[in-house]
């Protein structure tokens, strides 16, 4: 377990035994690789299941939701880069969101609730990466041998090895070069996705539409909270800070720059998917848009080929995802284990290291064969982890930072955002919970189907 931090968190001895700091998160990026780390960490497959979240929502309110937290979330990062850029020209540099948050909130405390929250979004990711991976492997492997015998656990076992292959790669850094592909993929495989759906929709196969919402009232508020926690989950960034740290000081104004080539992807990608995927499938949207294009019974609602280059653009994007969001476990777990005062890749940090972000992987690989619930633990991960973290922390410690008087707009509006947020995530993760709870009469350990 990582420690909070003591009253000089930044005092030379302490980076000097920091190896999650040293080798980790190694400031030396441009404000590009902050952009494909954040368009890694925000635009991936989890788009897959817009049409799954408007389906609790209609088209009107779907479409306010769904802008309204792009706007709140561009916003909340905004305000956090400020914050990070107000601490830096401070003399105090921060690199993890947990010592900000205790820093600015002066409040140790706030480091242990941070950081459990931190823990749960990144390993939940990371389960969820695994999980519809195996997933793409096995939609793969049943349309080439349908009466095939191997398992949807079998495919999440092959994905967990290739991503303790992965997972050696020895700083966030580092993975810039995968970040840059994994943005060529996701809108890659958007397009197809889009093409796809018009194909299916326009087709004489096309499914019939249905855009009603629940009948009972009571079953359409909670689908609607639902929604709005796979909207926070879908939008959501739980290491803005660590991604900000691989950036080569000053990291002023950057960050800002990331969130704009971030933002401009997500407006690409996000509203081309929910709204192809909703205006085919209607209320019938699976929680993986490729499984309604390809149903269990009939034909293909599009060309093979279209479907299958999506899916394994989906397959390679989702390996970077499950690298990003490791790394706030890796640089706590190297935080103590590596040794700095030795190199990178000498036999001393090496070999703890390997077993270390092996048994980290292996123990995600067990956790999403056992749990096929995707749709379902997005909303939970969205409601108790992303909304607190990027929807409420981020306008608490800037109005702490700044200090904006109580007539000036920007306090009301942060506290506005605060209120219903707050509210929404409690709403949101009971709804979800529910589901979830609903959802176990159709679980099994080790299930060969993902449950929606």
């Amino acid at each position: 377990m990582a420690e909070p931090p003591k009253a000089d968190i930044h005092s030379r001895h302490d980076k000097d035994e920091d190896g999650g700091a040293a080798f980790v998160l190694q400031s030396k990026g441009e404000w590009w690789h902050a952009g494909f780390h954040l368009t890694t960490a925000i635009v991936g497959p989890t788009i897959l299941t817009l049409p799954y979240a408007f389906r609790g929502l209609g088209w009107g309110l779907g479409f306010l939701c769904l802008t309204t937290v792009g706007l709140v979330t561009f916003y909340s990062y905004f305000l956090m880069s400020k914050v990070l850029d107000y601490c830096e020209k401070s003399g105090r540099r921060h690199i993890r969101f947990r010592e900000l948050a205790a820093d600015v909130l002066g409040s140790g405390w706030m480091f242990y609730f941070v950081i459990f929250i931190q823990t749960a979004i990144n390993t939940g990711v990371g389960v969820g990466a695994i999980l519809l991976a195996g997933e793409c492997l096995q939609i793969m492997y049943s349309n080439i041998s349908v009466h095939g015998s191997l398992k949807l656990y079998h495919f999440i076992a092959m994905v967990t090895v290739v991503m303790i292959v992965l997972s050696q790669l020895p700083s966030f850094h580092s993975l810039r070069h995968i970040n840059f592909c994994s943005l060529l993929f996701a809108l890659g495989y958007t397009i197809l996705v889009v093409v796809a759906c018009i194909h299916a929709g326009t087709s004489e196969h096309a499914p019939p539409r249905d855009y009603s919402l629940e009948p009972k009232k009571s079953a359409r508020v909670f689908s609607a909270f639902t929604s709005l926690s796979i909207l926070a989950a879908i939008f959501g960034n739980g290491i803005l800070p660590e991604i900000q740290a691989t950036l080569a000081p000053p990291a002023t104004g950057k960050m800002v720059k990331g969130l704009l080539m971030c933002y401009t992807a997500i407006f690409v990608t996000f509203y081309s998917a929910a709204v192809s995927g909703y205006w085919v499938f209607g209320n019938k949207s699976n929680s993986n848009i490729l499984k309604s294009l390809l149903p269990d019974s009939g034909p293909s609602l599009a060309p093979t080929w279209v479907l299958g280059l999506a899916i394994v653009f989906v397959l390679l994007q989702l390996f970077a995802i499950c690298l990003v969001y490791s790394q706030v476990a890796y640089e706590i777990m190297e935080k103590k284990s590596a040794d700095v005062r030795q190199g990178m890749f000498s036999k001393r940090n090496l070999i703890p290291r390997i077993i270390l972000r092996t048994i980290y992987m292996i123990c995600c690989g067990v956790l999403a064969a056992m749990l096929p619930f995707f749709g379902d633990i997005n909303g939970v991960v969205g409601a108790i982890g992303f909304i607190p973290l990027d929807f409420i922390l981020p306008m608490v410690m800037y109005n702490m930072t700044f200090k904006p008087p109580k007539s000036s707009l920007t306090y009301w509006v942060n506290v506005s955002i605060i209120v219903v947020f707050t509210g929404a995530g409690i709403m949101g993760a009971f709804s979800s919970i529910r589901k979830l709870v609903l959802d176990a009469n159709q679980f099994k350990l080790f299930s060969s189907d993902v449950v929606d």
